[in-house]
């Protein structure tokens, strides 16, 4: 076990780990953040993307090592009231219906939106494609975003 010095969501926090542990089961076990959610374990569906210095990247597969000294976002940490223009258009769109994989996809969309904040369809279509979604909502997280950015909501 060895001490990591890690920031989540503008909270600084002492994390004794083994150093190959994934930032998923920190967040969830240790931080008792459970809005990251656990679904392939291999990065491969994106239902655990969180933020790195602003940056999506899935947790699932990122060490707690690889994460130390970054600033890492979760959806817990994306809007202090739960009102980030990205989450009030997934309302506005009715967009979750089982809503596991929600997070993941709003932090994918939120990370896009900072580098891209008026995104093409096809732009959207790239950046969104990592992340699935098994009840298929798929056309209304395109029309969340797309409203997002539209409204100039995206950073």
């Amino acid at each position: 076990m060895e001490s990591y010095e890690i920031e989540v969501n503008r909270q600084s926090h002492s994390i004794e780990s083994d150093s190959d542990t994934p930032l998923l089961w920190v967040l969830r076990d240790s931080l008792g953040l459970t809005g990251t959610k656990y679904s392939c374990g291999i990065g491969a569906c994106g239902a655990c993307t969180v933020h790195i210095d602003d940056e999506a990247v899935r947790s699932c597969t990122t060490s707690i090592a690889q994460a130390a000294g970054h600033q890492i976002t979760t959806i817990e940490g994306l809007s202090e009231g739960g009102d980030h223009p990205l989450q009030l258009a997934w309302l506005e769109e009715q967009v979750p219906q089982c809503g596991y994989c929600q997070p993941g996809q709003i932090m994918q969309a939120a990370a896009l939106l900072q580098t891209t904040p008026q995104p093409t369809q096809s732009d959207i279509l790239q950046a969104m494609s990592g992340v699935l979604c098994r009840c298929g909502s798929y056309q209304r997280i395109l029309k969340a975003i797309q409203f997002t950015a539209d409204a100039g909501g995206g950073a």
